[in-house]
């Protein structure tokens, strides 16, 4: 079975299909996904808050993010696979973004990368695209500049705001992202953008009008009671039925009632 690939997503917007897509991190996960028919696995930098218990997502490494990759890709067969390009690896020179990019994908096994950022990063966008390297871009509540920002802000809200973020968004169509995160910004600018651009929006806090949406599919399945905002949606209750499991296991082991007969050599 062959990947899904950008041109595939790009004629689906074209064509106003919705695109689904997930961050996970781990083949258990990719094979599920995969199994439910999501199009597109984003192996995002969220690794350090979901997976390593950061309170953010600065501390990942390349390495990281490539074995976290490598795990996704062993795991599934048809989603499109964008890897995330964590912080420092390329806000330095362009020659040294272009190779980690590479290496993202050349050792991870992704298709894509996806950097944070607007028409500042064009240079490099081009340049890893004349490579041969697929960029999805990041605007809006870009994690990585949570200090900047003075914390998890929805962006865009002014109008100044908002004619920079879609001069952003047109900047990096221009130098050649064949895709666009939006990611907490007002609806009504996510809908603008979409409909400024030729090439698929995927929104997360960004309201409808995106051409697709991703979600980190440990929030979705609602792992974590303590994270509730408002843009996500959680689709199952499965840190109870987790916590219920585990529990369940543990008394019974102390009783003695497992393991019984039909569970020994």
């Amino acid at each position: 079975m062959k990947r899904i690939s950008t041109r595939q997503l790009r004629k689906w917007a074209g064509d106003g299909r919705k695109i689904t897509m997930v961050t996970c991190y781990d083949a258990t996960f990719a094979r599920l996904v995969d199994a439910a028919g999501v199009d597109a696995i984003l192996i995002g930098d969220s690794l350090g808050m979901v997976i390593q218990g950061h309170a953010h997502t600065l501390p990942v490494t390349l390495d990281e993010v490539i074995y976290h990759c490598r795990a996704v890709a062993r795991g599934c067969a048809r989603p499109h696979l964008v890897g995330d390009l964590p912080f420092g690896t390329y806000q330095g020179n362009v020659d040294e973004a272009v190779m980690n990019a590479a290496r993202l994908m050349k050792e991870g096994g992704v298709q894509a990368v996806k950097l944070e950022g607007g028409a500042h990063c064009a240079p490099m966008i081009e340049r890893m695209t004349r490579a041969g390297i697929p960029v999805m871009g990041h605007l809006g509540l870009t994690p990585q500049s949570v200090h900047q920002f003075g914390g998890y802000r929805i962006q865009g809200k002014t109008v100044d705001a908002a004619e920079r973020l879609l001069a952003d968004a047109r900047a990096l169509q221009d130098a050649g992202c064949y895709a666009l995160v939006l990611e907490g910004i007002p609806a009504a600018l996510a809908e603008r953008v979409s409909a400024a651009l030729a090439i698929p929006t995927i929104g997360i806090g960004a309201g409808p009008h995106c051409d697709g949406q991703v979600l980190v599919l440990y929030d979705l399945l609602g792992l974590d009671g303590r994270f509730a905002p408002k843009f996500l949606k959680k689709y199952a209750d499965l840190e109870r039925v987790v916590t219920d499991a585990v529990r369940a296991y543990g008394e019974e082991v102390k009783s003695g009632a497992f393991p019984a007969a039909e569970h020994s050599h």
